[in-house]
């Protein structure tokens, strides 16, 4: 019977592997700010969130919605003339002098690289004539074009304004949303730029620990700091290796050091522990009596250890990791077309059921060969 003992824990580790392989629990991360997301930047999956909802002050992360919303409705190559609000802007500046004309993909830069306050007020007033026309048309263009819903922004800049709040999840979309732009990304990543302007010559360095490897850290592709008194440090940061793409949001750090270390430990955790998938076009989930398909080929953000994915009565694919839906697809309802006047289904299996019946082939052949050895021993008593 050793044989038989054997092939039934051969069966048991089977079993036991199928059924845990979506169960990994990861150990959570020791996250110290207020508020916390790491989103997967192509996919736009939430892969780690600590109060990603609530509602805090963003400082100078601010200048990354107002750096893509110039972008996409100002002309670059447009030369501003600065005003005098924007010269009197208190904080972080690039030293603009009132009446000097400056290209606007400067002012970006400057606002972006050297957080500088009186650049983005700059911008504001020549996108849109004041501070306050442009705090009515960006809120608008946050939540219609990238469809935040926790944002509101009464100034380009991010000084303290109480009614001045966004979430760190709105964050991570605004984010997502301007790194398809190569414009934003090349100088969202810049790690130095030689700056002449009428009261300052310099070379801007990012304020970006990370980014321009004061803390030693590989695959970071972008950032920016913000602070000010109410919203303690806040940081943005992106980071990629061959496998993924991803965007770090921390809000509300009671030191510098704490969103440094929060990131890194962030980006770390994505790096090592997820990849994409591509479900093809062609692809079939099954969800009671109906079938539903994806229109095109769709990028899915799964564990290196493998995801599961389920199907609502909506017809909604939800991809979970570590116990989590991290994805939400809307699929296809496919239509079976008439034959003979009936209805022909087609039966394919997801990938789920196909392992289920795997198991339950492995169950009939071992029962089968205990029961054949059985017999044989029982035939062969006298």
């Amino acid at each position: 019977m050793s044989k038989f003992v054997s092939l039934f824990m051969l069966l048991f580790l089977l079993l036991s592997n199928q059924t845990n392989s979506y169960a990994q629990e990861t150990e959570p991360l020791d996250i110290k700010c207020e508020a916390a997301v790491l989103m997967d930047s192509e996919t736009g999956a939430i892969l780690y969130n600590k109060n990603s909802d609530e509602k805090l002050y963003p400082a100078s992360l601010t200048k990354i919605a107002t750096a893509i919303y110039a972008i996409e409705n100002g002309n670059l190559d447009d030369v501003v003339t600065i005003s005098p609000r924007a010269v009197k802007e208190e904080g972080t500046r690039v030293y603009l002098v009132e009446g000097e004309k400056v290209p606007l993909k400067k002012l970006i830069q400057g606002m972006l690289i050297n957080s500088g306050n009186d650049a983005a007020v700059a911008i504001a007033e020549h996108i849109d004539g004041s501070v306050e026309q442009f705090a009515v048309n960006i809120n608008k263009y946050l939540s219609e074009q990238i469809g935040v819903s926790n944002t509101n922004f009464t100034n380009p800049n991010g000084l303290f304004n109480e009614n001045h709040y966004t979430t760190a999840k709105d964050l991570g979309l605004i984010t997502n949303y301007a790194k398809k732009n190569p414009v934003f990304t090349e100088i969202f990543g810049t790690k130095e730029l030689p700056w002449s302007g009428e009261s300052w010559e310099t070379t801007l360095l990012t304020h970006h620990r990370l980014l321009k490897g004061e803390i030693p850290f590989e695959g970071i592709t972008g950032g920016k700091t913000g602070f000010v008194n109410e919203s303690k440090h806040t940081l943005a940061t992106t980071a990629e290796n061959e496998n993924i793409k991803l965007t770090a949001i921390v809000l509300k750090g009671e030191r510098s050091k704490d969103t440094y270390q929060d990131t890194e430990r962030l980006i770390e955790y994505g790096l090592k522990n997820f990849h994409h998938r591509v479900i093809k076009q062609d692809e079939l989930f099954k969800m009671k009596e109906k079938e539903y398909y994806t229109i095109s080929d769709i990028v899915i953000t799964e564990h290196v250890d493998g995801s599961e994915e389920s199907i609502t009565n909506q017809g909604i694919l939800e991809v979970v990791n570590d116990g989590v839906v991290t994805q939400t697809i809307q699929l296809e309802a496919k239509e079976f077309e008439p034959v003979n006047g009936k209805v022909k289904e087609e039966k394919l299996l997801t990938s789920e059921e196909s392992s289920v019946n795997i198991i339950y082939g492995i169950i009939l052949f071992a029962c089968a060969g205990l029961f054949l050895g059985v017999r044989k021993k029982l035939v062969k008593r006298p």
